[in-house]
């Protein structure tokens, strides 16, 4: 699952994650049927959009609870959307991951 970012933000070989200032983060279940995920995504934005500016805290923290909700749908927090058993490294340092060898061998500019 591929993106324009990708070589800046590589994904992890398993696609589970992707890669940012050397911290990962969980990548959006890719067996989400595309109309689910372009409307979690649309719910998402509008609540990113919500936190802009000064709303007042009430509001704010509906636009959090908005994001949170949106990003565990999308997979991206939340239980894992993978089965196979293994662990979840979201927002862990990838040095501090099994992913750490083969984040060591990418180009330097990976990040």
């Amino acid at each position: 699952m591929s993106n324009a970012n990708s070589k800046k933000y590589p994904d992890t070989p398993d696609g589970r994650y992707f890669v940012v200032r050397s911290r990962l983060w969980r990548k959006s279940n890719p067996s989400l049927p595309a109309d689910d995920r372009a409307a979690l995504v649309k719910q998402l934005m509008d609540a990113r959009r919500a936190l802009r500016g000064t709303p007042a805290p009430s509001d704010r923290d509906a636009a959090h609870a908005a994001v949170d909700q949106a990003k565990t749908a999308l997979g991206e927090r939340g239980p894992v959307w993978w089965t196979d058993g293994a662990p979840d490294y979201n927002r862990k340092m990838v040095k501090n991951t099994p992913y750490s060898e083969w984040f060591d061998s990418l180009p330097a500019d990976r990040d």
